[in-house]
């Protein structure tokens, strides 16, 4: 037994480097002498103000400082706010390859991501609900949880200082999609044993009750299929497989046929149906080209979008600028999700842009066309009384998500101040004792633009806020090279600026002239005379239109 290899003063620290104190980037540490390990290692979608960011992953300085000592990256399930930050990451640990843990699903959605980036190589150790495993000093116990994604889980941590239990994301749905509901035998048996500290997903602690079940969805999209009198064009998260399942099995129902559109869920589907994860029904899953042949009462798209992503499938209808689909009167657009928090203005933005070109668009509000995949108030309740840990940490969820937690958890007798409210970074230490804050280690947030990872700074983010709100304008001047004088009349063009007149930049180019004639004749640096106009032009047209534009000299010495 384990206990029989370790004392029991061995201590044992845990600390995110990212979900908690906001959704998503999910990213949990735990530290046992000298073995370390992650579980997930997930992304952020951008909130509107990071212009032109694509995501944002964890800051790993602390593990990289550490990563002789990191021992595994354990994976709950395949959704990119836990498995998304892969690619980014894995290149600064591959002096040490530490293997990657998942489940069977979990890990093909990994490969097709990783193959992407030439990282297909990876180390990977397929998990068995319900089968230990050993890393380092801890032995891992995966348990089954339902969620909106099949072969998800939690885990069991059994370490020196008493076991910990990680939900994942979790709801108690009775009769999900795969037919796999959550092991609550598994949790109450943990309890039973003795539970020192659960870390719980916290997302919809805010909404009473119970979280509806994943079949509840057929009712409703029933009653869209049979009252879409054209296509219906559906969207959902990429890797939401159990979705995707539901809308195929009602348009086989409603004999219609079915193209999937977008990379990453054609990808994820293709994983899914090779490993067994979603059944397609005979002659509904058709390529897009083979779906534009049939009357529109006979088809129906699934694709990316349900988050207002700017690149994304919906968008890009919603734009008019997708190659393939194009509105047509009758069209009905199905958003089978819900806004991750800081995505609500894209959503709305989206949804206006579709209602625009007159599709009919039906979206949460308006009909239960999408549930949630984490617990509600009584789930989280009926776990905390089944688990009775000696301590809490709420993950998973934004301040008010957690200081609700807490709540809810005083409510089933566990005292407040055991109760862990944390930020990125903090450090909780346990031992045979108990458990208490322990300073913290370097966190944050790393942003990734194309292929750039890491290297955009403020200065940068400055620079595009700066250009959104206020436009540029160029100015182009060719100047003599022996006495700094102007050769020609200055060339001005903007974007963006509001303010730009024929009459404005008439006067504009008249101080460009001058402030290159109060430098010559002496011969200047291109450099110092590019500052000049800058602040001289700057000037004028701020006290001329109160704008700010960006203003960017080209200099050319002749």
């Amino acid at each position: 037994m384990l206990s029989s290899l370790m004392t029991s003063h061995d201590r044992v620290r845990v600390f995110a480097l990212g979900g908690v104190a906001e959704i998503g980037k999910n990213m949990l540490a735990v530290e046992c002498g000298e073995d370390l390990l992650l579980v997930d290692c997930g992304v952020r979608f951008p909130e509107e103000d990071l212009l032109g960011i694509d995501l944002v992953i964890p800051d790993i300085g602390h593990i990289i400082e550490n990563r002789a000592r990191l021992r595994a990256i354990l994976l709950t399930h395949g959704h990119e706010d836990h498995i998304g930050s892969l690619p980014y990451i894995l290149p600064q640990l591959e002096d040490v390859r530490p293997p990657i843990y998942g489940t069977r699903l979990t890990l093909g959605l990994v490969r097709t991501k990783l193959k992407e980036f030439k990282l297909e190589s990876w180390p990977q150790i397929e998990l068995q609900p319900g089968t230990r495993v050993i890393v380092g000093a801890l032995q891992i116990e995966p348990f089954r949880v339902a969620h909106s994604i099949p072969d998800g889980v939690g885990f069991a941590l059994h370490t020196p200082a008493g076991v910990i239990v990680h939900t994942g994301d979790f709801k108690l749905d009775q009769t999900p999609v795969d037919g796999r509901p959550t092991d609550v035998a598994k949790l109450a048996e943990l309890g039973h044993r003795g539970v020192l500290l659960l870390l719980c997903d916290c997302t919809r602690v805010e909404s009473p009750g119970y979280t509806p079940s994943e079949r509840s969805l057929y009712d409703s999209f029933d009653t869209v299929f049979a009252n879409a009198g054209g296509r219906l064009i559906f969207t959902t998260f990429a890797s939401n497989i159990s979705r995707i399942q539901q809308i195929l099995d009602t348009a086989y129902r409603f004999e219609r046929q079915v193209a999937v559109v977008g990379r990453s869920m054609e990808n994820n589907v293709a994983v899914a149906r090779e490993l067994g994860y979603l059944d397609v029904p005979e002659r509904t899953l058709v390529r897009p080209d083979d779906l534009g042949k049939l009357p529109s009462k006979q088809a129906v798209f699934i694709t990316t979008g349900s988050q207002g992503e700017p690149t994304s499938v919906l968008s890009r209808i919603a734009s008019n600028d997708h190659r393939l689909i194009r509105l047509q009167p009758g069209d009905t657009v199905v958003l089978s999700g819900t806004p991750v928090p800081g995505n609500e203005l894209a959503v709305d933005r989206t949804i206006n842009n579709l209602v625009r070109r007159g599709a009919e668009v039906i979206y949460n509000a308006l009909m239960p066309v999408h549930v949630s995949g984490h617990a509600a108030q009584e789930e989280l309740k009926l776990v905390l009384n089944l688990v009775r840990p000696r301590y809490l940490i709420p993950v998973h969820g934004e301040p008010r998500h957690q200081v609700r937690l807490r709540r809810v958890a005083q409510e089933v007798g566990l005292p407040p101040d055991h109760v862990f409210i944390l930020e990125n970074g903090d450090v909780v230490e346990m031992d045979a004792q108990g458990a208490r804050r322990a300073g913290a280690v370097a966190s944050g947030s790393v942003l990734v633009d194309g292929l750039m990872v890491g290297d955009i700074s403020s200065v940068v983010l400055r620079d595009r806020r700066h250009l959104s709100r206020d436009g540029f304008v160029l100015v182009s001047v060719a100047v003599d090279k022996h006495t700094g004088g102007p050769l020609a009349e200055p060339d001005i063009v903007s974007r963006g600026f509001v303010a730009a007149t024929d009459g404005l930049f008439a006067d504009a180019r008249r101080i460009v002239r001058e402030t290159i004639q109060a430098q010559a004749p002496v011969e200047v640096e291109t450099a110092f005379l590019s500052t000049k106009i800058r602040e001289a032009l700057a000037r004028f047209l701020y006290e001329q239109t109160r704008g700010r534009p960006m203003i960017l000299p080209i200099i050319t010495e002749v």
